[in-house]
């Protein structure tokens, strides 16, 4: 079938309904919602047999919906109406949610339903974004297949809405969340807090104000119990700050300032100065015994021959100090007399790459972000090299740019089935990560060249017929986590590990190229882009951290047989072409290596 996914953002649901569809057989194109006109030119342009919108802020123009059929993907239950569906459901601790896939009419979330899911939520309040690309990402799943599979039915007539009964305590028509609704004092209960900020995670955050800035916030975790006056900082650790609440305390790891242009960064950062005299907590992942509410972004434990080292990064970010802390806590973890070590990122994703909301805010960008390429290839050369263990890089969230590439030096890479991979660069860097030496060691340097010129999204089942990763684990995180364990379990076989390792070090030692030279070359790319902004990576970069939309539809997203309007390279200086063509081939020895 013919199908057009009608999107306000190629986002992390998006891209696995598009990877879902394209796995299946279906012709799959993806239209960004601009103006009203470029929505109507574009339909047309790609006529489709069915318009799909996992993903929609903006309203269907009646035009487009009357002549095609067009489903919208509500992240609510039947009965369910309002552009802050999850919002009110976590805020109000709904118990049980849903995804409802109706026929786009006049009125928002009113059409007629062709397909419904519910599932439980967890009593401990959820992120937004968790319960978004976790459980409503599979409920939106399972409804647009079975959307696609009612569409090819010439007999099938969806239910009118009206004769659908609603049977998800809660759901109902809501008005838009507004920060009065997110409103909280810090005298409140510890819970009442965390409840009105993970509602608002990872947007738009609730505005409050902490050692006086007035910020939005984000990211929050139960804290000790602590007497304090409320709103009193306490502490601070790794990027996160402890803050005084009416029974205890909270951790918050992430504002964004309450001022013009302000970016959502870890809230150490966003505090500066007004952190003097606030007490510091270090923690070692293989130091501090496990305690409850502990605030901890990198684990380490060990199960007799298995080391475990969990990570699991905000947004999948990754900043200067996330990569040394997690350097630090891999090489304690390879010091180990462990046969396997098992790296393993966060559910929501596993990484993506250096952190730009960090560049961008920072007084030099450039230097920032220099700063950040080589302290994340600090940690892919740990994973490259070692030959102590078994390295298995288990991927449980998606991942994408330099994140997809951070753990493809591991002996064997291990993914969560439903989990979408973008191995590409797409914001005016040419990348590194050694991926020039890693990625054709995986799927061969023809494929790998594709991959990074394509810049498509790669689902699990093609990742694992490219040879980009090895096993496909179980959707359900517990599941994976059972699953994961007998692999590690397999790999730590005495006998045949020894042999793994041997052979990754004869391998290693015969290289006739040295790893220097293949970071060398990356890193002379990089420097252009960096320094000199030869393809535009300080706009991309501000584009993506204020969440802007692109000026049309990238062209490989389009359905065949639609060529415009697209997106234009912009040329580098002395170079005619488009800025995509610069890149040289990537090859497995390369002859000659690029020097800054």
């Amino acid at each position: 079938m013919r199908i057009l996914l009608l999107v306000s953002a190629f986002n992390g649901l998006s891209q696995r309904v598009w990877c879902a569809l394209r796995d299946a057989g279906h012709e799959v194109g993806v239209l960004l919602a601009g103006s009203e006109r470029e929505m109507i030119d574009g339909v047309r342009a790609a006529a489709p047999e069915l318009i799909l919108c996992p993903y929609l802020k903006d309203r269907v123009p009646a035009v487009v919906w009357q002549r095609f059929r067009t489903v919208i993907l509500h992240p609510g239950p039947i009965g369910d109406r309002g552009a802050s569906s999850l919002d009110w459901a976590i805020a109000d601790g709904a118990r049980t949610w849903g995804v409802t896939a109706l026929q786009a009419v006049e009125e928002f979330d009113a059409g007629p339903i062709w397909a419904s899911r519910t599932f439980p939520v967890p009593a401990v309040p959820p992120r937004k974004s968790a319960l978004y690309t976790g459980p409503v990402s599979d409920a939106a799943l399972e409804c647009a297949l079975e959307v696609v599979a009612k569409a090819a039915d010439p007999s099938f007539t969806p239910v009118p809405a009206e004769n659908t009964p609603t049977q998800t305590p809660g759901a109902g028509p809501r008005p838009l969340m507004r920060q009065a609704d997110r409103a909280f004092d810090w005298s409140d209960p510890t819970e009442t807090i965390m409840r009105r900020i993970r509602a608002a995670d990872g947007s738009p955050g609730v505005r409050t104000e902490v050692a006086g800035l007035s910020a939005y916030a984000c990211d929050a975790h139960p804290g000790p119990v602590r007497q304090a006056r409320p709103g009193t900082l306490l502490g601070r650790r790794q990027g996160a700050v402890l803050v005084a609440t009416g029974d205890g305390s909270l951790w918050v790891g992430h504002l964004r300032p309450a001022a013009e242009g302000g970016i959502k960064i870890p809230a150490t950062t966003a505090l500066g100065e007004r952190l003097r005299g606030v007490a510091d907590s270090p923690v070692q992942a293989f130091a501090e015994p496990e305690t409850p509410n502990a605030y901890r972004q990198i684990r380490y434990r060990r199960t007799d021959a298995i080391g475990w080292l969990t990570f699991d990064f905000y947004n999948g970010a990754m900043a200067p100090g996330h990569c040394r802390r997690l350097l630090t806590a891999l090489r304690h973890a390879i010091a180990q007399d462990t046969r396997v070590l098992v790296l393993r990122g966060g559910t929501e994703a596993f990484s993506n790459g250096i952190h730009l909301n960090v560049i961008e805010a920072a007084p030099d960008p450039a230097t920032a972000a220099w700063a950040n390429i080589r302290a994340i290839n600090e940690v892919c050369r740990e994973i490259i090299t070692c030959t102590r263990q078994v390295v298995v890089a288990a991927y449980a969230g998606n991942a994408g740019a330099g994140g997809v590439m951070l753990g493809l030096g591991a002996d064997v890479v291990a993914a969560r089935d439903g989990i979408v991979l973008n191995p590409y660069y797409d914001i005016g860097l040419y990348g590194s990560e050694l991926h020039t030496y890693t990625l054709p060691r995986r799927v061969g340097a023809e494929r790998a060249q594709r991959l990074i010129d394509e810049k498509l999204p790669v689902s699990t089942a093609q990742a694992v017929r490219f040879g980009l990763i090895d096993e496909i684990g179980p959707r359900h995180p517990e599941a994976y986590t059972q699953w994961l364990t007998l692999l590690a379990e397999r790999h730590s076989d005495a006998r045949a590990a020894r042999k793994r390792r041997a052979a990754k070090a004869r391998q290693l030692a015969a290289e006739r190229i040295p790893l220097d030279v293949f970071e060398t070359r990356e890193l002379s790319e990089m420097s252009r882009d960096i320094y000199a902004d030869r393809s535009g990576f300080a706009a991309a970069r501000g584009a993506f951290v204020r969440k802007d939309r692109p000026a049309a539809t990238p062209r490989q997203l389009l359905l065949a047989g639609n060529t415009g309007p697209t997106l234009v390279a912009r040329p580098r200086p002395g170079n005619a072409g488009p800025a995509t063509d610069r890149r040289a081939p990537v090859t497995v020895r390369p002859a000659v290596p690029v020097v800054a």
